[in-house]
């Protein structure tokens, strides 16, 4: 016997589930939520098209009637898409998609929104650290190094 799911309380709902039903409440927002799932499927769709270099940097940029925007970032993917763009649109239309014509845009941005940057995890130097940094600095003659070893101490005994 399995018991029933437990209700869980607004303020434990994720906040893209959150948005989403704020974004879905009235019919502007929901305009705007349908368009976007929309886009999302019709990328979906064709990144199953493409091989998977161009796949990976293809996005879905506007839907007009029955035409489909795809974006790029470089003119060496776009020049590839636009050999492949009759066939995508074939491929879509059988699949049940209204999509008679596929337009190709550079967009050299597009990459950048998809890095991400790792956190930095500073360690600051221990006293066992910093004695054998005094150390060295003792040893060696007066020269750069020993500038740089002294500012470095001076950074870290502050």
């Amino acid at each position: 016997m399995s018991k029933p799911a437990a209700r869980r309380s607004q303020s434990d709902a994720a906040p893209a589930v959150l948005a989403l039903a704020w974004l879905g409440s009235d019919q502007q927002g929901a305009q705007v939520l349908q368009t976007a799932q929309n886009m999302l499927a019709m990328e979906q769709a064709t990144k199953g098209l493409l091989p998977p270099a161009l796949a990976q940097v293809c996005k879905v940029a506007r839907i007009d009637r029955q035409q489909i925007t795809l974006a790029v970032p470089g003119a060496a993917h776009a020049s590839k898409l636009r050999q492949l763009a009759p066939r995508i649109a074939r491929a879509l239309s059988e699949d049940g998609w209204n999509v008679t014509e596929v337009s190709v845009r550079v967009q050299a941005g597009l990459l950048q929104s998809q890095t991400k940057t790792s956190s930095r995890e500073v360690v600051p130097l221990d006293e066992t650290a910093l004695q054998a940094f005094e150390d060295l600095q003792r040893s060696l003659r007066p020269g750069p190094l020993t500038d740089a070893i002294e500012r470095l101490l001076g950074h870290h005994r502050k």
